[in-house]
């Protein structure tokens, strides 16, 4: 994907006016609601597959279930907190087998088809259309849910056990309680870089382009996640002290504002693959020769179609003048067969009115 650190003869402002005009235009508002409904139906299986995990592994202990909430508490609102922490209990009391292995097909299914609505909204961003089979869609899908499933276990088992695992490294290789506050510190920007990845993946995966060169860090997936981190915390301030939710809506307050929080996560994927799209259109304007065109899958593919038109038309352009240049030679043969015939009309015409005119002379004599 063409998407430099760096957005060349683009100015910000101009890629802002660009990104909002085709947010208008690709209604990104809509389609971020209905990614909304697909990240609710992934949310419970998902915590289904996760709290049965904790429960096989920590048993009884709620500390790593204490820990979680904490942690989450950190970004989403406290209403959203609640009614997750609460659903998390009453499943985590009768975990078992089962419950794990129908957790995971129900997250897996259930989260591929939020993916599945991801890469139809960056193919609409990228003006491609889809022309993968139904099954390849589904198997990327699904791929790219496994490996963002396994991003998201893993940024939780760093921030979950952080300080443990820092202190068996300290303790293991006698680097002492220096070791200990670095990763305690550099543990959330690793959990940053986790969630950048998971962005660059569904940016490089989900749209039905070719790519030839994978891209760690992109405008798109910065931007996006710096969003989605500062929408999160936004929203949370804003109903630790303007929440009317539960008033207004009572015990389904915490379910709307759980939706409110999933809309601002789809909005943020949604217009970071808006804004590598449009980087990546002005850098094909400029003539870039590694940049897509609006419409193309691969960077250069209008101007080889349009190569392989004009070689067609040529071909057959060729393939016609040897008979058009047959047919000159006879048409000018056939003008000057007929030019010749009428001259010879003319002079056999006035050979026959000069007869009758010599006999009516003649006539007239006698």
């Amino acid at each position: 994907m063409f998407a430099a650190l760096s957005i060349g003869e683009l100015s910000w402002k101009e890629l802002a006016k660009r990104v909002w005009s085709e947010m208008q235009e690709d209604e990104v508002t809509g389609r971020a609601a209905q990614l909304s409904y697909y990240f609710l139906l992934a949310l419970f299986p998902a915590l289904l597959f996760l709290t049965s995990v904790l429960g096989y592994f920590a048993g009884e202990n709620g500390e790593m279930r204490e820990n979680l909430f904490r942690y989450l508490s950190a970004v989403l609102p406290g209403e959203a907190t609640e009614i997750i922490s609460k659903t998390v209990t009453e499943v985590t009391q009768n975990s078992g087998g089962g419950k794990l292995s129908f957790g995971i097909l129900a997250t897996v299914w259930a989260a591929s088809n939020g993916m599945g609505a991801i890469s139809e909204s960056l193919n609409i961003a990228y003006d491609v259309k889809e022309t993968r089979p139904w099954w390849k869609t589904r198997l990327v899908a699904v791929e790219l849910t496994l490996a963002l499933s396994l991003l998201i276990i893993t940024a939780l088992v760093l921030v979950l056990y952080g300080h443990d695992l820092a202190e068996l490294v300290a303790g293991r290789f006698g680097l002492g309680e220096a070791f200990e506050w670095t990763w305690k510190i550099a543990q959330w920007p690793v959990v940053f870089g986790f969630v950048l990845l998971a962005f660059a993946l569904i940016y490089y995966f989900a749209p039905d382009l070719e790519d030839p060169d994978w891209k760690w860090v992109t405008p798109g997936s910065v931007i996006g996640v710096v969003l989605w981190l500062l929408v999160s915390f936004a929203f949370k301030a804003y109903l630790s002290y303007f929440n009317s939710y539960s008033a207004t809506y009572g015990s389904l307050g915490a379910v709307i504002i759980l939706m409110l929080w999933f809309y601002f996560t789809g909005l943020a994927i949604l217009v970071g693959g808006e804004i590598n799209s449009e980087i990546e259109h002005a850098a094909a304007e400029s003539g870039h020769p590694d940049a897509k065109q609006e419409g193309e899958k691969r960077p250069g593919e209008k101007q080889r179609a349009g190569g392989a038109a004009a070689a067609a038309r040529g071909k057959s352009r060729t393939q016609s003048t040897p008979t058009a240049r047959a047919a000159r030679p006879r048409g000018a043969a056939g003008q000057k067969r007929s030019f010749s015939v009428g001259k010879l009309a003319v002079v056999l015409g006035a050979w026959a009115l000069s007869k009758v005119g010599r006999g009516g002379s003649a006539r007239k004599g006698r």
